[in-house]
């Protein structure tokens, strides 16, 4: 995979081409005045970054070890 940067200016001219990139694994990043406010990626890719994100962060949360709370208010906890 390859990434390639261009401005908002030549990405409108040359869409189609773009994608075209894209659907071959390509990424593509789109800036305006110099700075990056878009990115062109794989549709399969996009989705398979945001489960995995996802994933981790579900197992991340499942690491934590229960704590056992007795009658105590959530002020009292927090204290």
């Amino acid at each position: 995979m390859t990434t390639q940067t261009v401005g908002l200016f030549e990405a409108k001219a040359h869409f189609s081409q773009l994608v075209a990139r894209a659907e071959q694994g390509d990424e593509v990043i789109i800036t305006r005045h110099n700075k990056p406010v878009a990115r062109i990626v794989p549709l399969a890719k996009g989705r398979r970054a945001v489960s995995t994100g996802r994933a981790e962060a579900i197992e991340a949360l499942l690491a934590f070890e229960p704590i056992e709370v007795s009658d105590a208010t959530v002020r009292e906890l927090i204290r």
